[in-house]
């Protein structure tokens, strides 16, 4: 056991902050079955856009890794604070999210992340962040809204109804979808910042301790605008370590990419302030996205969902370059540390050929989100549709004359919005594959027949009108 614990805090792992190793002790203790509490590991979400990706999954994975060790993982969806938009990696502002796409996109990484987490409540649980972030007088009920109460006087009960956006009413509601009330079964009281929590918070931290990211900083060298929601960012997110360790008994560990270390550390500060048991702070190394430069992110679209069909995923971790091979590997996969290292040996000799390596990287990648068996067919079909030029098996999805390719494309998962639709007809990257006739027109209807529709390097499609 004391290997796999040693493994958990090394692999991909650039900066590991406990001061006084008390998480590394409760660590020891969980695996050895000799400590009782839930050991509780945050990992905060901003939904802003639906899918999960490669890089999301380094720390899903390594969540996998404390899980099969005992702890429990807290994944908080920051419904409220993706209204703000972390301006972690951003040299601009970022536009809010309007909140109904923000829920729809917090329903849709729960259903994701079982595809690496345990979602048994002793290994997991989760929460968003307007259920401490939003009070009573924030809602705002529609008209018809129903609320039935019963009151009791002289010993005699009846119900009454009772307006929907009085005070009392919107008590009623708050009480009754709070998460911590109706899914974790809290009942003595609900947690709930207000602005004299945000000010007791705010009283223990310096203007200077803030600016001093380096974030903030080039943002003010280069003379562009910084402003106080984006500056308070990181403090909403200290709060939430707080508040979990309110909810949830402790918040032992919060971890994220190294880009976060600044945010997590303000966490420290916070629960200090507020007299809780500080959280230890994990970094893990970022995934470059298929551009081998930048990290891999929905904002710059250069990402690998794991949703992504097991062709398509297989196609794009073909199309990555040589030099990010062995960092793919190392933090996208499960081949042990000692095997990355003689692929990287091996790389550097001329002798090998890189596409061997890429090969089986993308392998391993999608047998880990679609199985083995999948895997294998992924990457038959990548070869006979790429080595040999063999048109590529697909099943045709049946279309109507005159339906628009892109709504149709949309809707089956092939392109994830218009806009990138748009993108890609005007690069020219949207052809008939038989023809390799090229799609000009953003509007351009199903094509007559069956016929194979190729869009940008690795992705296909086949639609049938007849």
């Amino acid at each position: 056991m004391k290997k796999e614990v040693e493994e958990v805090l090394s692999r991909s792992v650039t900066e590991l902050t406990d001061p006084d190793g008390v998480f590394v002790e409760k660590l020891s203790k969980k695996a050895a079955g000799e400590y009782s509490k839930d050991l509780v590991i945050k990992l905060g979400v901003d939904p802003s856009r639906p899918d999960i990706h490669l890089g999301h999954a380094v720390v899903f994975r390594k969540l996998r890794q404390f899980q099969d060790l005992g702890a429990k993982v807290v994944f908080l969806v920051g419904d409220f604070t993706a209204r703000i938009g972390d301006p972690s990696g951003r040299s601009k502002t970022r536009p809010e999210i309007e909140q109904t796409e923000v829920e729809k996109n917090a329903k849709t990484y729960i259903e994701q992340v079982g595809k690496i987490l345990r979602l048994e409540p002793k290994y997991f649980s989760w929460i968003r962040n307007s259920d401490w972030f939003t009070n009573i007088t924030d809602l705002n009920l529609p008209a018809d809204y129903e609320i039935n109460m019963d009151v009791t006087v002289d010993k005699k009960t009846a119900k009454i109804k009772i307006a929907p956006n009085s005070f009392i009413g919107k008590a009623v509601v708050f009480e009754q979808t709070r998460m911590q009330v109706r899914d974790l079964g809290l009942k003595d009281r609900i947690s709930v910042i207000t602005l004299m929590n945000l000010l007791w918070s705010l009283k223990h931290l310096t203007h200077a301790r803030l600016i001093e990211r380096d974030l903030f900083q080039g943002r003010l060298a280069s003379g562009q605008e910084l402003y106080m929601h984006e500056m308070l960012y990181p403090v909403f997110q200290g709060i939430d370590s707080y508040v979990i360790s309110q909810i949830y008994g402790s918040c032992d560990l919060e971890i994220g990419g190294r880009d976060q270390t600044f945010n997590m550390l303000m966490g420290r500060d916070i629960m200090r302030a507020n007299k809780a048991e500080p959280q230890a702070v994990m970094s893990l190394e970022i995934l470059p996205g298929l551009d081998g430069k930048e990290k891999m992110s929905k904002s710059f679209d250069n990402y690998i969902a794991i949703t992504d069909s097991p062709s398509e995923m297989f196609g794009k971790v073909m199309s990555i370059p040589d030099s990010a091979i062995s960092t793919y590997f190392k933090l996208a996969t499960y081949t042990p540390i000692a095997e990355v290292k003689e692929i990287e040996k091996k790389l550097a000799d001329k002798k090998h050929n890189p596409k061997e390596f890429k090969t089986r990287l993308a392998h391993e990648i999608v047998s880990i989100y679609h199985g083995e068996a999948t895997a294998k067919k992924a990457e038959k079909g990548f070869a006979s549709t790429f080595s040999r030029g063999e048109k590529p098996e697909l099943e045709p999805v049946k279309a109507k004359p005159g339906e628009k390719l892109s709504d149709l494309l949309q809707k089956h998962g092939i392109i994830k919005s218009k806009s990138e639709w748009r993108r890609l007809v005007e690069e020219g990257a949207v052809y008939n594959f038989e023809t390799e006739e090229k799609i000009t027109s953003p509007d351009t209807p199903v094509l007559p027949g069956d016929t194979t529709i190729r869009v940008g390097k690795n992705r296909f499609f086949r639609t049938d009108t007849e």
